[in-house]
């Protein structure tokens, strides 16, 4: 695995370059682009403006700490080519409002789309009717598993699965043999995935907890719940920071800091210092800026050449795992606060 996350970073790193020199027929006049969010400096060149829209279709909205840093991604990207996007989502995860919102994005007859892809069975009508339009599509952050299967040119995130199996291993590295997998979004089959893999790596007991990302107060009181009713739990893995910071308060009321071990998909600033202090065991970070960022350069350098980096035969460019421990936490906290991470 870690030799396709080196190939398909080289390939992408070649297009970013070739992407620097501009290039292709659709180019407009040459303007300064708008400063991204999560920046701290405006850009110091003139860019090229492309005659090229893209739409953006994720299942996760840009007030959620993991979807902003995700719409930097976009935001920067849509700078740094030039081009024209547009970042949607449901108001809640909605499978059916989602559906729609790339019907309406395909009706618009976009240069390319972007999706996730946490339900195939409720979002696949609508990605192949973006497919049967000639909208070459491509899929970030959910989907590794499906997206093949819809007519998607390529995925840029993680395998799910193969995220969750590692965490597992750690766990089971550390002593865990009775855990809880708390998931924020039940029905997103990326985080089923991953409570599978967790399962399977830790081949111990596991007890999935399903919690409201919306409702912090209501997770920590599910997971205190969940802690009542399994005394023999010693190790929690959260899907996300939603889930992971409730975890933590749960466990500090509890008392058991430390006694139990946590660790979590994804990072965030209040994370990140978690795993300094030592109150976490390391996070598993997909690196959702490079998810957001990748696709617009992809899908620009196709429409201008053709090509597309593969990143191996499954088409799959691999943004993680990557493992946050306190050896690390230090050096990521900063580009954290800054939105990139």
């Amino acid at each position: 695995m870690r030799r396709r996350v080196w190939v398909a970073t080289f390939a992408v790193l070649a297009l970013v370059l070739a992407a620097c020199g501009g290039g292709g027929g659709a180019e407009e006049t040459t303007t300064t682009a708008p400063e991204a969010a999560g920046t701290t400096e405006a850009p110091s060149e003139a860019v090229s403006q492309r005659a090229f829209r893209f739409v953006v279709v994720s299942h996760g909205q840009s007030s959620d700490p993991f979807w902003s840093v995700a719409a930097n991604g976009v935001k920067d990207a849509a700078a740094d080519m030039g081009v024209e996007v547009e970042y949607q989502a449901p108001g809640t995860f909605d499978m059916a409002e989602m559906s729609q919102i790339i019907d309406a994005a395909v009706a618009s007859k976009p240069d390319g789309l972007v999706v996730t892809i946490p339900d195939a069975d409720a979002l696949g009508p609508s990605i192949r009717a973006a497919v049967d339009a000639g909208i070459p599509v491509i899929s970030m952050n959910s989907g590794s598993d499906v997206f093949a299967d819809l007519g998607v040119l390529v995925h840029v995130g993680q395998t799910e699965y193969e995220a969750g199996l590692i965490a597992g291993q750690r766990m089971a590295g550390e002593g865990v043999t009775n855990a809880l997998c708390i998931n924020q979004e039940v029905g997103n089959a990326a985080l089923d995935l991953r409570c599978q893999g967790f399962t399977d790596g830790l081949g111990g007991n596991v007890t999935v907890i399903p919690v409201d990302l919306a409702d912090p107060a209501g997770a920590q009181a599910a997971v205190a719940g969940a802690l009542g009713a399994n005394p023999d739990t010693n190790g929690i893995l959260t899907l996300g920071p939603t889930g992971a910071l409730p975890t933590l308060n749960a466990l500090e009321e509890a008392g058991k800091v430390g006694e139990i071990k946590l660790a979590t998909f994804d990072l965030g600033p209040e994370v990140l210092q978690a795993i300094i202090d030592g109150k976490m065991l390391f996070a598993i970070d997909q690196a959702q800026y490079l998810q957001g960022y990748l696709p617009i350069v992809l899908l620009t350098k196709f429409l201008e050449t053709g090509a597309l980096p593969l990143g191996s035969v499954d088409r799959v460019i691999l943004t993680g795992p990557q493992i946050v421990t306190a050896e690390t936490a230090a050096d990521v906290i900063a580009f954290s606060e800054k939105g990139l991470r």
